[in-house]
């Protein structure tokens, strides 16, 4: 049987990074050269990269708007503000923004790739599981029965986060109904009945109701500006969150073998599942709760962090919490600049933009596979 030099090097290279001392093993490996596009990347070169470019981004954020500003204004502003305008527009306006950007970008990041090594498709975003469906749901249904109560921003993030919740909850219980537990199929067809419900029922709800489809069409254009204020509310479950995303990093390279694989090295793979569908259902919650519905993030950022710093996923999961929040901050600043003196929603722009962008790189047949 003849053995494919780059599946070779990859199960070393996974098998190495779950199990150091496995050098006996892959020692029977045959050792055939790398092509020279395949070499081993320097994940630390890559992460710095990406540190820069979150830097230049959240630079930017701040300084960009309607207002032209300086270095020395935004200093001005957030070490010794005097009421002027420039210190209104940086403190209340930007920096509030650029955080929420800065948390929202980073937990999609993170979902992002966590959904992608679970369910090992290429193309899964935190969608996939049904929150954004469950947190529209929420949002139309507060608005049917409150009224103009349940309209303003703070109630609407209350709803989106427990929509979102509810619905990773069904989806995980559905699919951990079979004796078999939680499975990558099974994941993806409950995911996909509970999007097609709620979808239903979103629909059913917004025809019938004016102030509800009013809700939903403004609710579903994604942005960072409108809930800047509610980051100390979800901290708790941002901090969770994160957490058991740690937590799962662990798993996830002998994951990327397989469930049977990664069994036999000793995985529980049932306690990996359900650790890593709560840290997507958390952070994609959070990332709801603060801006909306921005999928396309989830979807592109881990193929970029892929790039940069290769397989591993105890380097892709940082990379993509950072490369997570540059997108979307660079995003959302090329928002303002394209429609002054309005703006364009950093939804809006990630799905014109991102679009194409990721279609592009799939022509060129560059994307790391899972």
């Amino acid at each position: 049987m003849l053995l494919d030099c780059s599946g070779t090097h990859r199960l070393r290279a996974i098998f190495l990074a779950y199990y150091p001392w496995g050098s006996a093993v892959t020692a029977v490996l045959p050792r055939v050269p790398l092509a020279e596009g395949r070499r081993r990347r320097a994940p630390a070169r890559g992460l710095g990269a990406a540190v820069v470019l979150l830097l230049a981004a959240l630079l930017g954020s701040v300084l960009i708007g309607g207002l032209e500003s300086s270095l020395a204004d935004v200093w001005h502003a957030l070490a010794t503000p005097d009421g002027s305008v420039a210190d209104v527009a940086i403190r209340e306006l930007r920096w509030p923004r650029t955080l929420n950007g800065l948390v929202v970008g980073a937990c999609l990041g993170i979902a992002g790739c966590l959904t992608q090594a679970h369910t090992r498709n290429p193309i899964a975003d935190p969608g996939l599981l049904g929150i954004y469906s469950g947190a529209a749901l929420a949002i139309v249904t507060g608005s049917l029965l409150g009224g103009a109560a349940l309209e303003a921003p703070g109630p609407q993030a209350v709803l989106a986060f427990v929509g979102a919740v509810a619905a990773s909850a069904l989806v995980f219980a559905v699919g951990s109904a079979s004796r078999h537990g939680v499975t990558t199929v099974t994941l993806v067809l409950a995911g996909a009945a509970v999007t097609a419900l709620a979808g239903g029922l979103v629909s059913v709800i917004v025809l019938s109701n004016d102030a509800a489809l009013d809700t939903l069409r403004f609710w579903q254009l994604g942005s960072i500006a409108v809930r800047g204020g509610m980051i100390p509310g979800v901290l708790p479950f941002l901090v969770v969150g994160l957490l058991l995303a740690a937590l799962n990093i662990g798993s996830l390279n002998a994951l990327a073998l397989g469930e049977e694989t990664a069994a036999s090295l000793g995985v529980d793979v049932r306690r990996s599942r359900t650790v890593g569908v709560a840290a997507i259902a958390v952070l994609a919650a959070v990332a709801v709760t603060l801006a909306g519905p921005i999928a396309f993030a989830g979807l592109l950022v881990p193929h970029l962090a892929r790039r940069l710093v290769g397989l591993d996923y105890r380097w892709q999961v940082p990379c993509s919490a950072v490369l997570g929040a540059a997108v979307l901050l660079l995003a959302d600043t090329a928002g303002r600049v394209v429609a002054r003196p309005g703006e364009l929603p950093v939804g809006v722009l990630l799905a014109v933009i991102g679009g194409p962008f990721f279609i592009h790189l799939a022509r060129r047949r560059k994307l790391v596979s899972l």
